[in-house]
């Protein structure tokens, strides 16, 4: 008889995620593991798996995360798991700390939590998504404009641990997003794939925001790939440096502080449901 492993089902605003404390159960082969439980039909469906555990230098970090994109694919970075981390620690006791270090592949990110004192929940969490590079020639070697399939896309590479190209757009509620997604993800200037946010002011700091998500596909929310967006719009002057990133599963609040040029990504995290599967 196969041994099983228990899960927490978890999303923010819509970006969903299979999580697993690897201090628990361990997840040899986790690329194989989140192909096969992130598919919606046969598996649990979700656009991820991620693992949480102990980090390298307990001197640096208190946890760590790693996040495996439905494809198998391991992403650097994840903005609203990284929320989702923060809510997962604190509710099921494996911390009472309303301040955590969490250590990624792009860096050690700092969650601050919002914790509903009378029920003693976490009502939203504050990321600090550090500085936004412009600049990363391993993983843009590019155009500023992009063609696909006969389209021009105008946009702006921002790196936020993962890298992101963002365009603005006029037809944000009706643009295929799939085929166009599909395209400019794996255009030549991105050796190592993209992100691709599509984009369109609709009111003062306000962004309508459609994900193409590397590895994953269309998904509901990115966090990193909100932040990208709140820098694209501050830097060509659409937005200031305060925004509300509407997204398909829900609103990102992102400050790209003029203080310390970091950026800090503030939103809600929930629990959906929990299980076992069989391992792999």
């Amino acid at each position: 008889m196969k041994e099983t492993v228990h899960f927490t089902k978890m999303q923010g605003a819509g970006n969903d995620y299979i999580y697993v404390d690897t201090e628990q159960y361990n997840i040899p082969d986790p690329e194989k593991a989140a192909i096969a439980w992130s598919a919606y039909h046969t598996g649990i469906g979700s656009d991820g798996l991620v693992l949480i555990g102990k980090p390298h230098d307990a001197r640096r970090a208190d946890y760590s995360m790693r996040i495996f994109n439905a494809d198998g694919s391991e992403a650097m970075m994840c903005g609203n798991a990284s929320r989702c981390i923060g809510k997962y620690l604190y509710e099921k006791g494996l911390t009472r700390k309303d301040t955590i270090r969490l250590e990624t592949l792009s860096g050690v990110k700092i969650l601050r939590l919002h914790i509903q004192e009378n029920t003693k929940t976490v009502e939203s969490v504050t990321v600090d998504m550090q500085k936004p590079r412009l600049e990363n020639p391993e993983q843009f070697i590019g155009p500023s404009t992009l063609e696909a399939d006969g389209r021009t896309f105008e946009g702006t590479y921002v790196c936020m641990g993962n890298p992101h190209f963002v365009t603005f757009v006029e037809d944000i509620d009706t643009i295929d997003i799939a085929h166009y997604g599909k395209i400019l993800e794996r255009d030549k200037a991105f050796p190592q794939r993209c992100n691709i946010e599509f984009a369109q002011v609709t009111d003062t700091d306000v962004i309508r925001t459609r994900v193409w998500e590397r590895g994953s596909g269309i998904t509901m929310a990115c966090g990193t790939g909100a932040c990208a967006t709140a820098v694209a719009a501050a830097l060509t002057k659409r937005a200031s440096r305060k925004s509300s990133i509407v997204m398909d599963g829900g609103t990102l609040q992102i400050e790209h502080s003029e203080a310390d040029d970091h950026v800090y990504m503030t939103g809600p995290a929930a629990f959906s449901f929990e299980g076992e599967i069989e391992a792999i």
